[in-house]
């Protein structure tokens, strides 16, 4: 991974917030509200849930999530609340030494969703894990890190005009 990317001790670089809804066109209007450009929804059968990626020029980039028409992780997150920022999302080029060198400065992690393909993000292996004191994290294992220098994603994104 190259030494721009990576951030702290880990191995990580900063993707983008989960923001799951439970109204999608709502949530999309506050976010080009915001200024923000997204991409068209796709669903990932896998991990049960649409799936909007929005980026901003100066802004962290967003992944709006919602639910397909299946049971999936949405039902929990959005029991008590129409919306919420559920988790974070990080890069690595190893997840393994990555969560390794967490566990070694001392950090309980605990795996979610081992990694599986995930569409958005051109069928690269993303994991859900749990950190103390940090809370719910997404890693996307990165084939190809360059993609995420200067916050641009490896997978189609709108362009800004």
């Amino acid at each position: 991974m190259p030494e721009a990317l990576a951030s702290g001790d880990w191995g990580l670089a900063f993707d983008h917030f989960g923001l799951a809804t439970r109204d999608a066109a709502r949530s999309l209007a506050v976010l080009r509200g915001l200024g923000y450009a997204c991409g068209e929804p796709v669903h990932d059968p896998l991990q049960k849930v649409h799936l909007v990626y929005c980026v901003h020029p100066r802004m962290p980039a967003v992944e709006l999530i919602y639910a397909a028409d299946e049971p999936g992780p949405l039902e929990t997150i959005l029991a008590h609340q129409p919306e919420s920022v559920y988790h974070l999302c990080f890069r690595s080029a190893n997840v393994a030494a990555s969560l390794a060198a967490m566990k070694a400065a001392g950090h309980r992690t605990l795996t979610v969703v081992p990694p599986r393909p995930a569409v958005l993000f051109g069928l690269e292996p993303v994991s859900f894990h749990l950190v103390k004191g940090l809370g719910l994290i997404e890693f996307i294992e990165t084939r190809s890190p360059v993609a995420t220098i200067a916050g641009e994603p490896n997978f189609p994104v709108p362009k800004r005009s």
